[in-house]
């Protein structure tokens, strides 16, 4: 049910849990259409991955390592899985002979392209159904909502902001 942050003194919790409650049937609306999407088959991790390399082209390992807060063994996996499909490729990185860049292939840019018309065919179904005002609000909202998440501290892939956490402490926060 949605819920409503008209007669609330703090809209902000009302807000967060309604967002989440989207996020929550939008996985399930996207497990569901996951048969519709052409093979081959990429879980949500692997997905996860593509997404942060397509938005952070050539990213460091060790920032993606950090953004998905594991350990690097097991970003190494998914990475490896993903270079296996013809993803993602992995990159000498130019002022460091022992880090690697990683960047999404055509094929894999491909993928994510099906993925998403896929599900903004869902999406465009459900829209359908509401007046034109609450789309047009619907899409100004999640606008500033994207804004706000970019700017969130954990988002921030382009800036090196220390060390890749140590195997241990990440696997305690995965």
């Amino acid at each position: 049910m949605p819920e409503s942050t008209h007669h609330t003194p703090d809209p902000v919790p009302a807000a967060a849990r309604q967002a989440g409650r989207i996020v929550e049937l939008l996985d399930i609306l996207w497990e569901q259409a996951r048969n519709d999407i052409p093979p081959p088959y990429v879980p949500v991790s692997q997905l996860r991955v593509m997404y942060i390399v397509e938005g952070e082209d050539r990213i460091r390992m060790r920032a993606l390592t950090r953004l998905l807060s594991a350990a690097p063994p097991s970003v190494c996996r998914l990475v490896d899985r993903l270079q296996a499909l013809g993803f993602i490729e992995r990159l000498p990185c130019p002022d460091n002979g022992r880090e690697v860049m990683l960047s999404v292939t055509g094929a894999g840019r491909e993928h994510l392209a099906r993925i998403r018309a896929c599900r903004d065919e869902l999406l465009i179904e459900a829209l359908a159904t509401m007046p034109f005002h609450q789309r047009t609000a619907l899409t100004d909202v999640l606008a500033g909502l994207q804004d706000a998440l970019v700017k969130t501290p954990m988002l921030l892939v382009g800036q090196d902001t220390g060390p890749a956490p140590k195997p241990h402490e990440a696997a305690e926060s995965a």
